[in-house]
């Protein structure tokens, strides 16, 4: 039998131990992840985005007006040969409350009702500001507004037809040079300067209420019967007293049956006083608390 050295055993069973002893195990590295791109720099998105792409592109848009102001025309020549039809809420009608021997009229806002103004408001959303009467201003005189679908057509059927045609606007009086040039330069039918009754137009015994209407539809009935209005603001048509969700919807109660025969309503939702009811109509408040308001008048439900 052969004999091993103590020191030469030693070393066989120092091997033989290694050989099944236990590897340790080191713990794979976590994967790095990729750092995030880098958001390019540009203004803060905007609520308004949808509103005004919607305005500018949507096929459907450009219908609703081509099919109102289509109906408006149908209907114009009927309203016209009948003598007792006027389309002024009474208390407009009140101070000439005959009609007899009146001419005939259709009066009309401007701003998103005969003009598009989205130009404008794209170069707020590219911006990141919000509306300011200077550069409101300087987009009026640059009078390049595109009039609005159907709203050519309709005017120049009622001209050509021996109905007067009356722009009764909130666009400043100051802007009436600008503003008629952009009209005529639109093809639109313009009786001369009377045929503009911007905010601040003075009329004799009337004293006007911050943007209210109601003074310049006063004015128009004195020597017309109008036959239609239209107008993309309740205000187009009718005072608001409040304007809160309430106050809106006393002021038309009483003219609901009209509306699309003596007045025809087109969609704005890109600015206008049904937003501002929303946040009280306060402009004071900062954009934030604004849009957190109308982020709460949201229903779920």
């Amino acid at each position: 039998m052969m004999k091993f050295a103590p020191v030469a055993m030693a070393a066989v069973l120092s091997l033989a131990g290694c050989a099944h002893a236990p590897q340790a195990v080191r713990p794979t590295p976590a994967p790095v992840a990729a750092p995030a791109p880098t958001a390019p720099a540009g203004p803060a998105a905007d609520d308004n985005l949808n509103a005004v792409a919607w305005a500018q592109d949507a096929s459907e848009h450009d219908f609703i007006y081509v099919q109102t102001y289509r109906d408006a025309t149908d209907r114009l020549l009927r309203a016209k040969n009948d003598a007792g039809w006027d389309a002024l809420p009474k208390a407009d009608r009140a101070t000439h409350p005959s009609l007899k021997g009146l001419k005939p009229a259709v009066i009309l806002d401007i701003d998103e009702t005969v003009l598009d103004n989205s130009p404008y408001q794209a170069r707020l959303i590219r911006s990141g500001g919000e509306f300011n009467e200077a550069e409101w201003a300087a987009w009026c005189k640059e009078a390049i507004a595109r009039p609005m679908p159907g709203a050519l057509a309709f005017t120049k059927f009622a001209a050509d037809h021996g109905i007067a045609v009356f722009y009764i606007s909130n666009r400043a009086k100051d802007l009436q040079d600008a503003t008629l040039a952009n009209l005529r330069s639109a093809g639109f039918p313009v009786a001369g300067t009377s045929s503009f009754l911007g905010l601040g137009t003075f009329v004799e015994g009337c004293e006007q209420v911050g943007s209210e209407k109601s003074c310049r539809r006063q004015r128009v009935a004195k020597d017309y019967r109008v036959l239609m209005q239209f107008g993309d603001q309740i205000s187009d048509f009718t005072d608001v007293p409040g304007n809160t969700a309430e106050g809106r919807a006393k002021a038309m109660a009483p003219y609901t049956d009209w509306i699309g025969t003596r007045w025809f309503v087109l969609p704005n939702p890109t600015y206008g006083a049904w937003e501002s009811a929303l946040f009280d109509n306060d402009f004071s408040l900062p954009r934030a608390e604004r849009r957190q308001k109308k982020i709460d008048a949201l229903k779920v439900n």
